[in-house]
């Protein structure tokens, strides 16, 4: 028995920050939150891997992407 969640009928949201340009964006699929984990994954890449987050750890990560506590990239 796997404990991975199905994620075949996850419904996914694209971050706000991606501007719908095709760039670096990240989905990820709130209802499984619900559940204990948060699936993340690149919206590029749709039937390629998810990251599952505890929740919490995924609260703390966007608090630090919106307070600018990470350094940007590129």
């Amino acid at each position: 028995m796997s404990n991975t969640p199905d994620l075949t009928r996850a419904v996914w949201v694209k971050s706000t920050y991606s501007n719908a340009n095709g760039g670096n964006c990240v989905e990820w699929a709130p209802a499984h939150a619900v559940s204990g984990v948060v699936p993340v994954r690149d919206s590029k890449d749709p039937h390629g891997p998810a990251l599952l987050f505890a929740p919490r750890a995924w609260s703390a990560f966007i608090g630090a992407v919106k307070s600018g506590e990470l350094p940007a990239l590129g």
